[in-house]
Protein backbone atom coordinates (compact mmCIF):
# COMPACT_ATOMS: atom_id res chain seq x y z
CA UNK A 1 0.00 0.00 0.00
CA UNK A 2 2.54 2.44 0.81
CA UNK A 3 4.30 1.67 -2.26
CA UNK A 4 1.47 2.32 -4.66
CA UNK A 5 0.74 5.89 -2.64
CA UNK A 6 4.40 6.82 -3.58
CA UNK A 7 3.84 6.63 -7.15
CA UNK A 8 1.63 10.40 -7.12
CA UNK A 9 3.39 11.32 -4.24
CA UNK A 10 6.90 10.77 -6.41
CA UNK A 11 5.50 12.28 -9.63
CA UNK A 12 4.38 15.36 -7.54
CA UNK A 13 8.22 15.25 -6.28
CA UNK A 14 10.23 15.16 -8.90
CA UNK A 15 8.15 18.33 -10.74
CA UNK A 16 9.00 20.31 -7.89
CA UNK A 17 12.45 19.20 -7.77
CA UNK A 18 13.45 19.78 -11.31
CA UNK A 19 11.64 23.01 -10.82
CA UNK A 20 13.81 23.61 -7.88
CA UNK A 21 16.64 23.47 -10.18
CA UNK A 22 15.66 24.90 -12.89
CA UNK A 23 14.90 28.33 -11.25
CA UNK A 24 18.26 28.21 -9.58
CA UNK A 25 20.24 27.76 -12.66
CA UNK A 26 19.95 31.29 -13.74
CA UNK A 27 20.21 32.31 -10.47
CA UNK A 28 23.48 31.18 -9.75
CA UNK A 29 24.63 32.57 -13.05
CA UNK A 30 23.49 36.02 -12.06
CA UNK A 31 24.69 35.06 -8.82
CA UNK A 32 28.58 34.33 -9.54
CA UNK A 33 28.56 36.47 -13.45
CA UNK A 34 27.59 39.74 -11.69
CA UNK A 35 27.93 39.47 -7.74
CA UNK A 36 31.16 36.82 -7.30
CA UNK A 37 31.64 34.29 -5.17
CA UNK A 38 29.84 35.41 -1.75
CA UNK A 39 26.32 35.84 -4.28
CA UNK A 40 27.01 32.07 -5.39
CA UNK A 41 27.26 30.49 -2.42
CA UNK A 42 24.39 31.71 -0.63
CA UNK A 43 22.31 30.98 -3.91
CA UNK A 44 23.42 27.53 -3.47
CA UNK A 45 22.83 27.47 0.14
CA UNK A 46 19.44 28.22 -0.60
CA UNK A 47 19.09 25.76 -3.62
CA UNK A 48 19.84 22.78 -1.18
CA UNK A 49 16.80 24.27 1.74
CA UNK A 50 14.56 24.17 -1.15
CA UNK A 51 15.36 20.67 -2.26
CA UNK A 52 15.42 19.43 1.38
CA UNK A 53 11.82 21.03 1.34
CA UNK A 54 10.82 19.51 -1.61
CA UNK A 55 11.38 16.02 0.07
CA UNK A 56 8.70 17.15 2.47
CA UNK A 57 5.91 15.98 -0.25
CA UNK A 58 7.76 12.50 0.88
CA UNK A 59 6.58 12.74 4.13
CA UNK A 60 10.62 13.38 4.78
CA UNK A 61 12.33 15.09 7.75
CA UNK A 62 15.59 15.83 8.60
CA UNK A 63 17.45 15.72 12.37
CA UNK A 64 21.21 16.83 12.95
CA UNK A 65 23.31 16.09 15.92
CA UNK A 66 26.29 17.91 16.61
CA UNK A 67 29.05 17.06 18.99
CA UNK A 68 30.60 19.98 19.49
CA UNK A 69 30.75 23.29 18.24
CA UNK A 70 32.93 23.32 14.91
CA UNK A 71 35.78 26.41 14.71
CA UNK A 72 35.30 28.64 12.03
CA UNK A 73 38.22 30.11 9.58
CA UNK A 74 39.64 26.97 9.98
CA UNK A 75 39.89 24.36 7.01
CA UNK A 76 38.06 21.10 7.48
CA UNK A 77 37.79 17.56 6.09
CA UNK A 78 34.34 16.24 6.49
CA UNK A 79 34.30 12.54 6.31
CA UNK A 80 31.25 10.71 5.99
CA UNK A 81 29.83 7.15 4.76
CA UNK A 82 27.29 7.66 1.59
CA UNK A 83 23.59 6.10 0.92
CA UNK A 84 22.58 8.69 -1.87
CA UNK A 85 22.28 11.75 -3.44
CA UNK A 86 19.92 13.21 -0.55
CA UNK A 87 23.18 13.16 1.93
CA UNK A 88 24.31 15.92 0.14
CA UNK A 89 21.56 18.86 0.33
CA UNK A 90 21.72 18.23 4.21
CA UNK A 91 25.42 18.55 4.38
CA UNK A 92 25.71 21.46 2.41
CA UNK A 93 22.64 23.40 4.32
CA UNK A 94 23.59 22.44 8.13
CA UNK A 95 27.82 23.12 7.26
CA UNK A 96 26.63 26.26 5.39
CA UNK A 97 28.95 28.85 7.82
CA UNK A 98 32.18 26.37 6.29
CA UNK A 99 31.69 27.06 2.91
CA UNK A 100 31.32 23.09 1.58
CA UNK A 101 32.74 22.07 -1.62
CA UNK A 102 33.14 17.89 -2.97
CA UNK A 103 34.99 15.51 -4.66
CA UNK A 104 32.56 14.29 -6.87
CA UNK A 105 32.99 12.54 -10.21
CA UNK A 106 33.30 14.21 -13.62
CA UNK A 107 30.28 12.97 -14.80
CA UNK A 108 27.81 14.85 -12.55
CA UNK A 109 29.50 17.94 -14.29
CA UNK A 110 27.15 18.51 -17.06
CA UNK A 111 23.59 17.67 -17.97
CA UNK A 112 22.22 18.65 -14.71
CA UNK A 113 20.39 22.02 -14.13
CA UNK A 114 21.85 24.17 -11.08
CA UNK A 115 23.63 21.08 -9.83
CA UNK A 116 26.37 20.67 -12.50
CA UNK A 117 26.65 24.35 -12.94
CA UNK A 118 27.60 24.41 -8.97
CA UNK A 119 30.47 21.62 -9.12
CA UNK A 120 31.80 23.38 -11.91
CA UNK A 121 31.97 27.12 -10.49
CA UNK A 122 31.77 26.73 -6.82
CA UNK A 123 35.02 25.34 -6.07
CA UNK A 124 34.26 21.50 -6.26
CA UNK A 125 36.47 18.86 -7.84
CA UNK A 126 35.93 16.95 -10.69
CA UNK A 127 37.77 13.93 -11.30
CA UNK A 128 37.58 10.82 -13.49
CA UNK A 129 37.86 7.56 -11.26
CA UNK A 130 38.91 6.06 -14.39
CA UNK A 131 42.45 7.79 -14.42
CA UNK A 132 43.61 7.53 -10.56
CA UNK A 133 46.60 9.10 -10.99
CA UNK A 134 45.26 12.19 -13.00
CA UNK A 135 42.45 12.10 -10.10
CA UNK A 136 45.27 12.23 -7.32
CA UNK A 137 46.84 15.60 -8.79
CA UNK A 138 43.23 17.10 -9.27
CA UNK A 139 42.63 16.28 -5.57
CA UNK A 140 45.73 17.91 -4.49
CA UNK A 141 45.08 20.47 -6.12
CA UNK A 142 41.32 20.60 -4.20
CA UNK A 143 43.29 20.38 -0.78
CA UNK A 144 45.67 23.63 -1.53
CA UNK A 145 42.63 25.47 -2.29
CA UNK A 146 40.35 24.17 0.67
CA UNK A 147 43.64 24.95 2.94
CA UNK A 148 44.35 28.14 1.11
CA UNK A 149 40.64 29.74 1.74
CA UNK A 150 39.81 27.36 4.96
CA UNK A 151 37.31 26.05 4.05
CA UNK A 152 35.68 22.27 3.88
CA UNK A 153 36.30 19.27 1.47
CA UNK A 154 33.55 16.46 1.93
CA UNK A 155 34.95 13.26 0.92
CA UNK A 156 32.91 9.72 0.97
CA UNK A 157 35.69 7.25 1.33
CA UNK A 158 33.20 4.18 0.41
CA UNK A 159 33.40 6.06 -3.21
CA UNK A 160 30.13 4.71 -4.32
CA UNK A 161 26.90 4.72 -2.30
CA UNK A 162 25.27 2.32 -0.45
CA UNK A 163 22.17 1.17 -1.82
CA UNK A 164 21.24 -0.78 1.35
CA UNK A 165 22.66 1.55 4.03
CA UNK A 166 25.50 -0.95 4.91
CA UNK A 167 28.79 0.19 4.71
CA UNK A 168 31.28 -0.34 1.98
CA UNK A 169 35.07 -0.98 2.26
CA UNK A 170 36.57 2.55 2.20
CA UNK A 171 38.72 3.54 -0.79
CA UNK A 172 41.93 5.47 1.57
CA UNK A 173 43.70 7.24 -1.29
CA UNK A 174 41.74 9.87 -1.46
CA UNK A 175 41.05 10.80 1.84
CA UNK A 176 45.02 10.35 2.71
CA UNK A 177 46.10 12.79 0.33
CA UNK A 178 44.07 15.53 1.56
CA UNK A 179 45.49 14.45 4.81
CA UNK A 180 48.89 15.47 3.56
CA UNK A 181 47.39 18.45 1.42
CA UNK A 182 46.06 19.76 4.62
CA UNK A 183 47.74 19.25 7.51
CA UNK A 184 46.61 21.89 9.53
CA UNK A 185 42.66 20.24 9.11
CA UNK A 186 40.37 19.81 11.62
CA UNK A 187 38.13 16.44 10.71
CA UNK A 188 35.01 16.07 11.27
CA UNK A 189 32.85 12.43 10.97
CA UNK A 190 29.42 12.18 10.05
CA UNK A 191 27.19 9.32 9.93
CA UNK A 192 24.39 9.38 7.82
CA UNK A 193 21.07 7.17 8.89
CA UNK A 194 18.13 6.33 6.51
CA UNK A 195 19.12 8.50 3.43
CA UNK A 196 18.91 4.75 1.34
CA UNK A 197 15.77 4.36 1.90
CA UNK A 198 14.89 7.25 0.20
CA UNK A 199 15.46 5.32 -3.03
CA UNK A 200 14.40 1.62 -1.43
CA UNK A 201 12.66 1.00 -4.41
CA UNK A 202 15.07 2.58 -7.51
CA UNK A 203 14.51 5.89 -8.75
CA UNK A 204 10.85 5.64 -8.83
CA UNK A 205 8.68 5.53 -6.87
CA UNK A 206 10.19 6.87 -3.93
CA UNK A 207 10.63 5.74 -0.34
CA UNK A 208 8.05 7.31 1.84
CA UNK A 209 8.24 8.76 5.52
CA UNK A 210 12.03 8.73 6.34
CA UNK A 211 14.09 10.27 8.86
CA UNK A 212 16.89 11.33 7.26
CA UNK A 213 19.41 11.23 10.14
CA UNK A 214 22.80 13.20 10.92
CA UNK A 215 24.74 12.27 13.49
CA UNK A 216 28.22 15.29 13.82
CA UNK A 217 31.03 12.91 15.78
CA UNK A 218 33.82 14.99 17.78
CA UNK A 219 36.23 16.45 15.61
CA UNK A 220 39.60 15.59 15.67
CA UNK A 221 42.81 17.41 14.52
CA UNK A 222 45.39 15.48 11.17
CA UNK A 223 47.62 16.64 13.19
CA UNK A 224 47.60 14.21 15.94
CA UNK A 225 47.53 10.85 14.65
CA UNK A 226 48.69 8.77 12.22
CA UNK A 227 47.56 9.07 8.84
CA UNK A 228 47.10 5.30 8.72
CA UNK A 229 45.77 5.31 12.25
CA UNK A 230 43.20 8.09 11.54
CA UNK A 231 41.99 6.28 9.30
CA UNK A 232 40.99 3.42 10.91
CA UNK A 233 39.92 5.26 14.17
CA UNK A 234 37.24 7.23 11.58
CA UNK A 235 35.99 4.26 9.60
CA UNK A 236 35.53 2.39 12.92
CA UNK A 237 33.03 5.69 14.46
CA UNK A 238 31.62 6.31 11.39
CA UNK A 239 30.48 2.48 10.65
CA UNK A 240 29.73 1.97 14.40
CA UNK A 241 26.82 4.51 14.29
CA UNK A 242 24.74 3.09 11.18
CA UNK A 243 21.93 1.71 12.26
Amino acid sequence: MVKLISYPLSFIYYFCFGLTLVIFHPIQWVAITVFGYKAHKISVDWLQFWLMVDTLILGTWHSIRWAEKLPVNTPLIIVSNHQSLYDIPPLIWYFRKHHVKFISKKELGKGIPSVSFNLRHGGSVLIDRKKPMQAITAIKDFGKYISENKRAAVIFPEGTRSKTGKPKQWQTKGLITLFEEIPTAVIVPVTVNNSWKMTRYGKFPMGLGNHLKFTIHPSVKVADHRHDVLVKMLEEQISKAII
